[in-house]
């Protein structure tokens, strides 16, 4: 039996809408922290000219690899084991990142490893597209989001809904310009930074 998150159904539609907008001309693209691998298979059929590398921490892999069996999508090659801050990330370059719903869910530590991984990564001019809930000067943008924050904290200590200005200070250090922030259902943002040429 697949995996399968309510959430990816949801917010498939509203992302993809944005990624048609930041993909356009992109050919490799990494997505970081697949899941459940129904994202991976829904984008990878809506942009057949983009190669869409899957990769997640080895616990998720059977899931993904039965998505992307099941759907058979050319695209979307097996994915490969990426914890950010012990497994050696790709020597491979992208010129596009994708990541949705990670950030609040690792440690503070691990986004560090985020987003400095995803700067040695990227190509000049190519951009990264993180989906999730963000907290703007400190303060939640929904009672939805501070709830949901607060359910994140009870399950684990070091995760939780992380600030904008602190994620786009790693992005700085990371060379990342910020590009677009795009607000979505369900109090969400898509952020999408660009690397420096």
């Amino acid at each position: 039996m697949k995996p399968f998150s309510e959430s990816c159904e949801q917010n498939r539609a509203p992302i993809l809408e944005v990624l048609r907008i930041e993909l356009a001309g992109k050919s490799r693209l990494l997505e970081i922290g697949s899941g459940t691998g129904q994202h991976a298979v829904y984008f990878a059929a809506e942009f057949p000219e983009l190669i869409w590398q899957t990769s997640d921490v080895v616990e998720y892999h059977a899931g993904i690899r039965a998505w992307l069996g099941d759907t058979g999508v050319a695209n979307a090659p097996p994915p490969f084991a990426l914890d950010v801050c012990k497994d050696a990330w790709p020597t491979a370059r992208y010129d596009a990142v994708f990541s949705a719903n990670t950030a609040h869910i690792m440690s503070w530590p691990e986004v560090e490893c985020f987003f400095a991984g995803v700067g040695q990564t990227l190509d000049a001019g190519g951009v990264f597209c993180l989906y999730g809930p963000f907290n703007y000067n400190g303060l939640y943008t929904s009672e939805s989001n501070a709830r949901f924050d607060q359910w994140l904290r009870q399950r684990d200590p070091l995760s939780g809904v992380r600030d904008f200005e602190a994620l786009q200070a790693l992005a700085e250090k990371a060379g990342l310009l910020l590009k677009e922030d795009y607000e979505m259902p369900a109090n969400n943002r898509t952020l999408v930074w660009c690397k420096h040429s």
